[in-house]
């Protein structure tokens, strides 16, 4: 068994989309080496940030992501393995790469009540909030406006609505 711990600079952007880990930036590696019978099982953590914007407002964020993973590592034989042992050693770039990239936010927000942009001037919701505004009708529904119900009286002692009826009989 062995444990190693690496600093590695990315020399590719990895991930697509609103957030990913650019190019440059370092990803710490803590393994842990195993050999097993079958081959070497490799597990650990992997510690780096991503860059992007928020999904509702465009702002820039930046957050920190950690991931944990397993592999093993078969050696070479007559089955075909997706990660094998080639001269004593393992290749962990492709492992990493795909536990970070899938542990990436697909919705990223900068805070999560983050109330987006406003849809009529544009500008973000967080910095100028929207005065209150009637929502303009969708004219197919135009006709169904004429067949609103107003709000009840309230409600009599016995919890229903009094009515002439209900007075006369009393």
């Amino acid at each position: 068994m062995r444990e190693t711990e690496r600093d590695v600079v990315l020399t590719e952007h990895w991930g697509e989309g609103l957030v990913a880990v650019t190019a440059g930036t370092t990803v710490e590696i803590d393994a842990r080496m195993e050999s097993v019978h079958e081959g070497i099982l490799v597990s650990g953590e992997a510690h780096t940030e991503y860059a992007g914007e928020c999904g509702r407002c465009l702002t820039d964020i930046a957050e920190s992501v950690e991931v944990e993973f397993q592999e093993l590592f078969a050696y070479p034989g007559k089955e075909a393995n997706d990660f094998e042992v080639q001269d004593d050693h393992v290749d962990l770039e492709t492992l990493v790469r795909d536990a970070i990239v899938l542990s990436l936010p697909f919705q990223p927000v900068c805070r999560p009540d983050c109330p987006g942009l406003d849809p009529v001037t544009g500008e973000r919701l967080a910095d100028n909030p929207a005065p209150a505004r009637e929502q303009p009708l969708d004219p197919r529904w135009a006709a169904l406006a004429d067949l609103a119900v107003e709000p009840a009286e309230e409600p009599g002692e016995s919890g229903r609505p009094q009515n002439s009826q209900n007075s006369q009989n009393s």
